[in-house]
């Protein structure tokens, strides 16, 4: 038996941080990941002389002031090498136009969009005011959705009067907006949208809530700005691992979670788990749970039963989605010229192409050659539901589709590819145990987002969610955000009230 004040379950940048923050500020934790290593979808795996990043590929939030920066202050560790992505990402319609670069000069974005999407101005203008107002609402800490008297005043503290005016929006969506400014029959500019907000929302223009939308779409530019860490993206959880060493955290990985229970004679959570070599049980007074909730259906069963309402509505949380992912190879003379870390590419056939190159000197191929990373979304069943032979041959399918489709976009001949392999919904599981290979978090419309989403706080006492599925949403900026508010949640329910960065 092992007990601890804090157990937290999953070593991604969710379960990192908020275990970081919490023993930063004096609480025993204890944090249990079933895969060998931390990071989960911002995770590495090495392949011969390659470091490919498993999921996420960029980085939001490194600048002054962003979640990253102040989290990693106040750790008081130094924050990972990384350079700032100008563009962002270029993206091809592959419909005749020129590619559109996302730059992260603010005025030559402007004059981007302009050109490439004339009349579109009032809609930038107004997705700029709203995002303006989400700024400061999110910097100044809220607590959503709300749940009890303390959520309420941490949600008053972070209003500003530019939110009493966006909030009206709150039920709308990207093309509500779009509506308002005329421009609901503009096809190029809402294909444009429905590329960039499927990555970041899981959510086309019809779907993606205005206010969260707005945000995503602005991301980009400075004073913000999307980064690309040296090394691989498996430098940002090292960094919090190093934090965790220092204030004494035990961390056990290869350990995955069977059952989190709560002792009603002993009044503590047990988490049950198993490693290669033995069971374990864990005790503490929170948990703190990181893993998709659809798992909860799994590692809660026994609260779940006494608990209905709530095991319906984990029952019936939208679907996300699944990705397929090219992992591959090369030498950079065998590329076209290239003037973007990331693009993203309409392929006829497969949908949105995301690719992601490495740079050289960043640590992730030998000199001369790159890492070249090509992602599209799937639905999780259509993998799952396979026998073996179809799954190896759908599976053999898709890794020439997309090297064909690679192939004619950067002009690369087939013979030189130096690695290449496939990753499925069903790799992605094994990797990260979450359910299904799913990835990302739930998909943000208006009846998810903010104060309509899942709330970090259970209906159990001292069981918390954090992740991608609670505001503010995916990436490791909005994990890390709900990795600091769940963090603030703990330590009031502990009588540390004032605690921010």
């Amino acid at each position: 038996m092992s007990k601890t004040e804090i157990v937290v379950v999953g070593a991604g940048i969710a379960g990192l941080t908020s275990a970081a923050i919490l023993s930063k500020m004096g609480l025993s934790v204890t944090l249990i990941e079933s895969h060998t290593q931390s990071g989960g979808c911002a995770g590495t795996f090495k392949r011969k002389k390659y470091i490919f990043d498993v999921g996420a590929t960029q980085v939001a939030g490194l600048e002054e002031g962003g979640i990253h920066s102040k989290i990693f202050k106040f750790l008081n560790i130094p924050l990972p090498e990384a350079s700032i992505l100008n563009p962002a990402c270029i993206v091809d319609l592959n419909d005749g136009s020129q590619p559109i670069p996302i730059w992260y000069e603010k005025n030559e974005w402007i004059k981007e969009r302009e050109m490439q999407f004339p009349g579109s101005g009032k809609f930038w203008q107004l997705c700029h005011l709203i995002h303006q107002s989400n700024w400061t609402f999110a910097n100044n800490n809220p607590v959503l959705p709300i749940k009890n008297l303390w959520d309420f005043s941490q949600f008053l503290k972070a209003l500003v009067p530019n939110n009493l005016v966006t909030g009206i929006l709150i039920k709308s969506t990207i093309f509500d907006l779009l509506r308002i400014c005329g421009l609901s029959n503009d096809q190029r500019l809402i294909k444009f949208l429905n590329l960039q907000l499927k990555l970041y929302s899981q959510e086309d223009v019809y779907q993606t809530a205005a206010l969260y939308g707005s945000t995503v779409l602005q991301i980009s530019q400075q004073p913000y700005g999307l980064w690309h860490l040296k090394k691989s993206m498996q430098v940002l959880s090292e960094a919090l691992e190093d934090s965790l060493k220092k204030t004494g955290v035990k961390i056990v990985y290869g350990t995955k979670v069977n059952s989190i229970n709560f002792d009603d004679l002993k009044k503590i959570w047990k988490v049950c788990a198993t490693s290669k070599k033995e069971s374990l049980n864990y005790y503490a007074d929170d948990v703190i749970y990181t893993p998709p909730p659809q798992s909860l259906l799994k590692n809660l069963e026994d609260s779940l039963n006494k608990n209905h309402n709530y095991r319906k509505r984990i029952q019936n949380l939208p679907d996300p989605s699944g990705a397929i992912v090219f992992y591959s190879a090369l030498k950079k003379e065998h590329i076209k010229s290239i003037f973007s870390n990331h693009y993203q590419v309409v392929s006829r056939e497969l949908g949105s192409l995301f690719v992601s190159i490495s740079d050289e000197g960043d640590g992730r191929a030998p000199k001369g050659e790159i890492t070249l990373i090509a992602s599209l979304f799937t639905k999780t069943n259509d993998w799952f539901n396979l026998d073996k032979h179809d799954y190896l041959k759908r599976k053999k399918e898709y890794l020439q589709k997309i090297s064909f489709a690679l192939e004619n976009q950067f002009d690369i001949s087939a013979e030189n590819w130096l690695h290449r392999e496939l990753a499925t919904p069903l790799g992605f599981e094994r990797w990260t145990n979450r359910p299904n290979g799913i990835v990302g978090g739930l998909g943000q419309n208006p009846d998810i987002f903010g104060l309509f989403g899942l709330s970090s706080r259970t209906p159990f006492k001292g069981l918390w969610l954090c992740g991608d599925s609670i505001y503010p949403g995916e990436g490791t900026a909005g994990v890390s955000q709900s990795a600091l508010m769940v963090s603030r949640q703990v330590l009031a329910s502990k009588g540390i009230n004032n605690f921010h960065l």
